[in-house]
């Protein structure tokens, strides 16, 4: 018997950031928060989420932020809906 068993990237979702201001460039309203879970499959069908990937990043400089680097203003507005 044949076992196909891997990982596989899930749905993107961003939310924008607006009244957050980007710690590198200080402008406001340009981060993006993006979070893509990574999902175990087997035959090619997900049946359970690995870990999430969650990063942000500012339009105007391109500065990536990662989960660690969050400032509170950033954790509050994601938790905020």
């Amino acid at each position: 018997m044949i076992l196909f068993f891997g990982t596989k990237p899930g749905k993107k979702e961003t939310k924008i950031l607006r009244n957050v201001a980007c710690p590198h460039c200080q402008q406001t309203g340009t981060l993006t928060a993006v979070q893509r879970p990574n999902k175990a499959h087997v035959f090619w069908i997900p049946i359970f989420t690995l870990n999430n990937v969650r990063y942000a990043e500012c339009s105007h400089c391109k500065r990536v932020y990662y989960k660690d680097e969050f400032t509170p203003e950033m954790e509050q507005a994601l938790s905020s809906k």
